[in-house]
């Protein structure tokens, strides 16, 4: 505790010493020299800014003119211009110096009008509670406005932006004052609208300012550029300063000069020149564009020799740091018409026979153009003419075509033009060899001759009967040839235009004497088998009409018939039984017997259904009685018949027969019996 008293008492008597000393420090911002003349304003802005740590406000202001401070009663000493202590009023209109800041910043001053007395510097005494601070101003006051100042770039260029500045180191809110800029030679003053005027009235500057932005034009070089101060309000110059534009550009109206006094001909020697009007810096080369190169030169002169017809167009450039072409120049050389050609015109692309054609002569170019048009065909002389016409083209006007062009300086032939004339195929025809008659084992070749454009692409072959013989080569070959191959050939050629057949041609094939005699020898072997055929056929014919007479004789009944053939079983006759009624004939063993019955019916016969195993056959009489006919055929069961040996060993083969006799209405008397038929072959 007793050294914390002693500690506490040292610092207050610190900042005791702080607060009431002018140590504090002053921080005050304004234009280092303002410039004004006699009967302007001057505009001061200004701010301070006081470090003490404490929030203090200002208390007086005093503005001195030219004001000394005096070592002996160590204070300020000279004219006072304003002087305003606390409480503050308000900036008064008809004082020439007012205060515009504030107790806390701002210590901006406006003096209007200013005095020429004015010139030199200004003294602000500020003071505040417990610091105090006197800035000083610098001041020039003139007796005459302030001179205008013209900034350029470093370099102007033609069509190149450049801005150029006038400047006025000054600038008073309430006076009213102008910049204007002014060329020579630009009476209209189109520069006006291109200038834009800037103010700064800041604590660093202060400034009137117009920047002018325009793309000068070497027409504008050496002219005098001049930057007006006007008083709108008593509208007059205050004062003016100008500047000489140097306006760095390319050599200018470049032209190329013929010399040569006559007209240029073929061969002749040309001499050219290069001329220039203006340039900034001067011209310190030439280049020349000649025949698709250049030449550069330190002099303006170009001599040709032997000027070629094909020149191209010259042209030249005058250097200094840029180049400058001049328009180009013809020499406009005289000479025979050139590059001569045929063309076709119509049609426009592949000839056929029977097209309208018209081949037409032209060339590239004629010094004179005055010229003469003449056609040859292989050689020889048509006619004269730009055009050669055909209505109806055909193969034969096919051919190399020239034509020739003539002026006053010479004449020019053109190449040949082949003219080529497409066609189906013609005088078609078949050709034979060796002859059109030729022995068979020998060769015979057909050859398919046509004229065609394009080439025939395919032949086709047909014999006599009109059929193709899937042959589409231009020769047929027939090795070894045969017989069979006599007759009319024709043929079919075909391209892309069409196709055509040829008439027939005949060939003939004769017989070797090797096939004669085997002809000879099969045609004698074929009429004997014909003959043995025809004997055998005819003895064969007769034996079956015998036979069919036989069996005519048995179905010659005309009622119902049945017959019963007997399996063909051969056996000794049956004479020697002596119970046998039979017969037995060796003639028609092989035979089919038929038997056919008739019985008469009654008109009171009614019909009778026989019994499960009957089979029914019914149909009309062949003949006109109304009778009708059922027979029941049944095999024999047991016991003797009539007729019949019981202990025959072909007993299995015999067939039975019994007869019905059916009819309408009632049956007539008849006997009661049963016949038995026995049938045998």
């Amino acid at each position: 505790m007793h050294l914390l008293g002693p500690s506490l008492l040292l610092l207050a008597n610190i900042l005791e010493y702080l607060a009431f000393s002018d140590s504090s420090k002053w921080r005050v911002e304004h234009p280092h020299t303002l410039y004004s003349w006699e009967g302007a304003c001057v505009w001061i802005p200004c701010t301070y800014t006081v470090y003490s740590g404490r929030k203090d406000e200002l208390e007086e202001l005093i503005v001195y003119r030219n004001y000394k401070y005096d070592e002996a009663t160590k204070s300020f000493e000279g004219l006072i211009l304003y002087n305003d202590t606390k409480p503050w009023k308000g900036p008064d209109p008809l004082e020439r110096v007012q205060f515009l800041g504030d107790q806390r910043s701002n210590c901006t001053i406006h003096i209007n009008p200013v005095l020429e007395e004015d010139d030199g510097w200004l003294g602000l005494r500020m003071i505040k509670k417990n610091s105090k601070w006197m800035e000083r101003i610098d001041l020039n006051v003139s007796k005459t406005p302030l001179p205008l100042q013209i900034q350029l770039p470093p370099e102007i260029q033609e069509f190149r932006e450049a801005t150029l500045t006038c400047l006025l180191n000054f600038s008073c809110p309430g006076y009213n004052i102008q910049l204007q800029w002014s060329l020579e030679g630009d009476p209209g003053g189109s520069l006006k609208e291109r200038a834009i005027t800037l103010t700064s009235l800041t604590t660093k500057t202060i400034s009137t300012q117009s920047k002018l932005t325009f793309q000068p034009r070497w027409t504008q070089h050496g002219k005098n550029l001049t930057c007006q101060l006007w008083d709108r309000k008593a509208e007059q110059m205050l004062s003016k300063a100008t500047v000489l534009l140097d306006v760095k550009h390319a050599p200018k109206e470049v032209t190329t000069v013929i010399e040569n006094p006559m007209r240029i001909q073929e061969g002749d020697t040309v001499t050219l020149s290069c001329n220039y009007s203006s340039s900034n810096p001067g011209v310190t080369q030439y280049v020349w564009n000649f025949q698709g190169s250049q030449m550069k030169q330190p002099h303006e002169v170009l001599i040709i020799q032997k000027v070629a017809w094909n020149t191209r167009p010259i042209t030249c450039a005058a250097c200094n740091q840029w180049c400058s072409w001049a328009p180009i120049v013809n020499l406009d050389v005289q000479y025979a018409p050139k590059d001569v050609r045929v063309q076709q015109i119509i049609p426009s692309s592949e000839i056929r026979s029977g097209n309208r054609v018209r081949l037409e002569c032209n060339f590239s170019s004629s010094r004179p153009r005055d010229v003469r048009f003449f056609w040859k065909k292989n050689g020889i002389f048509l006619k004269e003419g730009k055009e050669l016409s055909f209505d109806s083209v055909s193969p034969e006007d096919a051919g190399n075509y020239n034509c020739f062009v003539n002026n006053s300086i010479g004449q020019t032939m053109s190449e040949a033009r082949t003219l080529q004339v497409l066609y189906a195929p013609r005088m078609l025809h078949v050709a034979i060899s060796p002859k059109d008659q030729v022995m068979e084992g020998k060769k015979a070749i057909l050859t398919c001759e046509s004229d065609a454009n394009p080439s025939v692409l395919q032949y086709t072959w047909f014999d006599w009967k009109n059929q193709n013989l899937h042959h589409y080569d231009q020769m047929l070959r027939l090795d070894p040839v045969k017989i069979q191959h006599s007759g009319a050939y024709r043929c079919e050629a075909t391209n892309q235009l069409g196709r055509v057949q040829s008439p027939p041609s005949t060939l003939t094939v004769y017989y070797s004497p090797e096939t004669i005699g085997r002809r000879v020898a099969v045609g004698v072997g074929f009429c004997l088998a014909t003959l043995l055929l025809a004997f055998w056929g005819v003895k064969l014919q007769r034996s079956w009409k015998r036979i069919r007479s036989q069996q005519g004789l048995q179905e010659s009944s005309s009622g119902q018939s049945f017959f019963v053939r007997k399996q063909k079983v051969r056996r000794a006759p049956l004479s020697e039984e002596p119970n046998s009624l039979g017969c037995y004939n060796p003639v028609m063993e092989d035979a089919v017997s038929y038997a056919a019955l008739r019985f008469p019916v009654g008109d009171n016969d009614t019909p009778r259904t026989g019994d499960a195993r009957t089979l029914e056959t019914e149909g009309p009489s062949p003949n006109t009685d109304d009778t009708v006919t059922y027979s029941v055929l049944k095999k024999c069961r047991v016991g003797d018949y009539e007729n019949v040996l019981p202990n025959s060993p072909e007993d299995e083969g015999i067939h039975y027969s019994e007869l019905v006799h059916l009819g309408v209405g009632e049956r007539p008397q008849a006997q009661e019996a049963v016949e038995y038929v026995t049938l045998k072959h």
